[in-house]
């Protein structure tokens, strides 16, 4: 059967958040579907009724949502369809392709221990299908419990992979697994197929791991005679240190990326590059380019590793190519929730805000980090930074530091250029280098020893905190020479 449309989904389980092995996926198959001019489906599969949780169902929407991955059909909820699964386990039960197995929880959890107490690989024995008529009519008269099991025929399976070519398995290492509980609902493997043949998916991409549920996915397919979507199994996502990504990493889920201060754009464009690459090896994409250029054959078989210094860089060339405007609306979460501002100072102070988002956006890597870094312009109380200050704070620079703010006390505006023309000045009829003024000036305005460009802070600062820094610094150095100093 030939599919005229390319149908690709994305099957989260809302028993957690959207977690970025996850989100890669739906990366690929959101970008798979756009480049194919496809439908790009969502299904939410929450049959795990006891882990599962309308608060996820909505962080993964919201997950999905940000990121821009668009969908085209759905939510379906597979909560919301076990009919629909009971239908085509029957089915296959009718048609002798599936059989009862009365063999309660307890008694297979049994005969599993056996099988391991004896080194034997389990697999189920088949037992209920070798039951008589009459143990069969007996067990139904008691009332029993029943399970639905697929008949796994002889023979092998087999399918090419989209990335690692063809795979194959002989039957007789597939257990006949459970399609439908005896509760009534229905396993994993079961719910999928359905969905997807339901759905009409053309091509299942997900994760490597998966591989062993497709051979068993294929045998569904097949003993329902539908037709067999093509498979594409992507790597793993690996540490720096070739371990599976973790909790060690400090953020697993698109939800710690975003309030960690990371865009959008970056962690589509970051993840699209785990285990795939464009022809030309360019890093920064647009969703629109990546789309143009994404191909199934061009993902590799090696397993990717999440190098989370080469995404805070990614980050910051997406922070630097945003508007003044832009960043501020960016940024405005991260400065308020930090408690350097309330939202009416920052929507009040637009202007001076824009202007310290613009003196670091080079450095900042971040959303958060215009918080940390300029923490100075929004607070006068901070420590002055101990191996700086045992560096640039002796009586000398003090003395120094009082003829600057004599300098700036006296000067008719309180721009970058008179700041910087000031100083230079003073240092030449000081008969000292300009830097020997400018770093304990830093210091003594913003308690470090970094940072932008020092007469544009100024600037920002203004005359009457500086002066007020300034004279602070003046204090702290005059108390530390004397024996006063507490840091």
């Amino acid at each position: 059967m030939v599919m005229s449309e390319v149908r690709v989904r994305i099957a989260p389980s809302p028993t957690g958040f959207l977690h970025v092995g996850t989100a890669r996926t739906a990366v690929y198959n959101w970008l798979f579907a756009r480049h194919q001019g496809g439908k790009f489906i969502l299904r939410i599969e929450d049959t795990d009724l006891a882990r599962s949780s309308e608060e996820m169902v909505k962080v993964i929407l919201e997950s999905l949502s940000w990121l821009g991955l668009n969908w085209d059909e759905g939510p379906y909820y597979q909560s919301q369809r076990n009919e629909l699964y009971s239908k085509y386990a029957h089915l296959l039960l009718e048609n002798k392709k599936a059989y009862y197995c009365y063999c309660s929880p307890e008694e297979l959890k049994i005969r599993r221990e056996e099988a391991q107490r004896q080194k034997m690989a389990w697999k189920y024995d088949r037992k209920c299908l070798k039951r008589s008529t009459e143990e069969i009519a007996e067990l139904e008269r008691k009332g029993s419990r029943k399970a639905i099991r697929l008949l796994v025929p002889e023979g092998n399976t087999t399918y090419k992979d989209l990335v690692y070519g063809e795979v194959s398995i002989e039957n007789k290492n597939i257990d006949d697994l459970v399609l439908l509980r005896s509760d009534g609902t229905p396993t994993y493997n079961l719910a999928c197929v359905v969905d997807d043949v339901e759905m009409n998916i053309t091509h299942v991409i997900r994760g490597n791991e998966h591989i062993a549920n497709t051979y068993k996915q294929i045998l569904i397919y097949k003993t329902l005679e539908r037709p067999v979507p093509q498979f594409a199994h992507l790597p793993l996502i690996l540490g720096m240190d070739r371990a599976k990504i973790s909790k060690r990493f400090g953020a697993t889920s698109v939800t710690d990326y975003r309030e960690q201060g990371f865009l959008p754009e970056t962690v589509v464009n970051f993840l699209a590059l785990l285990g795939w690459s464009p022809k030309d090896e360019r890093e920064i994409m647009t969703h629109a380019e990546l789309a143009r250029e994404f191909t199934i054959e061009n993902v590799h078989q090696a397993n990717a590793v999440f190098d989370l210094q080469k995404l805070e860089w990614m980050n910051g060339e997406y922070i630097r190519q945003k508007s003044d405007e832009e960043l501020y609306d960016l940024a405005k979460p991260f400065l308020i929730k930090s408690g350097l501002i309330s939202e009416a100072e920052y929507i009040s102070q637009r202007g001076r805000i824009t202007r310290i988002l613009g003196l670091f956006r080079e450095r900042c890597r971040k959303l958060s980090d215009f918080a940390e870094n300029g923490s100075y312009f929004f607070k006068s109380e901070f420590d002055y930074e101990p191996r700086a200050a045992r560096k640039l704070f002796n009586l000398d620079s003090a003395a120094n530091l009082s003829a600057v703010k004599e300098e700036y006390e006296d000067l008719n505006s309180f721009s970058r250029e008179e700041t910087e023309a000031a100083l230079r000045m003073l240092a030449e009829s000081l008969h000292v280098k300009p830097s020997e003024l400018i770093h304990p000036v830093r210091l003594a305005v913003t308690g470090i020893s970094t940072g932008p460009p020092l007469f544009d802070l100024l600037e920002i600062l203004g005359r009457e905190e500086v002066v007020r820094r300034m004279d602070k610094a003046i204090k702290f150095i005059q108390a530390g020479s004397s024996g006063g100093r507490s840091n």
